[in-house]
């Protein structure tokens, strides 16, 4: 049953062309083909697992033309968004926090009040935010984008750490968060943090499984 796979594989070749990740893609499409060719050991007719092979992937033509078509994706724009998505999301949270503090306007004590009394809900949501990260360097890059990943997570990571810092030594004042700053939600925190980069990188494998 090599000659389908052999075949599928030859095609999506000659579309791929001179694409940068060319041998990425085709070792990725390769052990997908393998999963199918281990489901259809008892066919002995070769044109019925080439459709299945097809059913399963798509066709040559059709996979090559997407990841042409995704070439114009760059790594460095797809970095940068999330890194600006990160930065907007703690900049606004510091304006909102700052604001909170130094004006007695009720409908922002009203906001602040609703925010501090759903910070699971937030915490949640921010995960998600890295997920999505994953999945969408994972969808875009697929094999190739291992190192995108570990790159925009390290540079999205530095507003995380230096409100951490901040907060830890002081500088900004513990009474700003109340009532969210107790030794529960410190601790929940540093867990959150540290299970960031598991996070993205299951959102990674669910995109890029996605892109095949």
């Amino acid at each position: 049953m090599e000659r389908p796979k052999n075949r599928f594989l030859s095609e999506l070749a000659n579309g791929l062309g001179n694409h940068p990740d060319k041998e990425n893609i085709l070792l990725e499409y390769e052990s997908h083909i393998e999963e199918i060719l281990l489901e259809s050991f008892n066919s002995t007719n070769e044109e019925e697992v080439g459709e299945r092979i097809v059913l399963r992937l798509g066709r040559p033509e059709e996979i090559a033309e997407l990841w042409r078509a995704e070439l114009t994706v760059t790594p460095s724009n797809m970095k940068w968004m999330f890194i600006l998505l990160n930065i907007l999301f703690f900049g606004g949270g510091s304006l909102l926090t700052l604001a909170h503090n130094l004006f007695q306007w009720e409908w922002l004590t009203v906001i602040w009040n609703h925010l501090t009394a759903i910070p699971t809900l937030i915490a949640f949501l921010y995960m998600f935010f890295w997920a999505l990260l994953g999945y969408e360097i994972g969808k875009g890059f697929g094999h190739g984008g291992r190192t995108l990943l570990r790159k925009t997570f390290l540079l999205s990571l530095i507003p995380n750490l230096m409100l951490m810092f901040l907060t830890v030594f002081q500088i900004i004042p513990h009474s700003w968060f109340a009532p969210l700053l107790t030794k529960t939600f410190i601790i929940a925190c540093i867990i959150f943090t540290i299970i960031l980069y598991p996070v993205s990188w299951i959102g990674y494998r669910w995109g890029r499984k996605a892109s095949i």
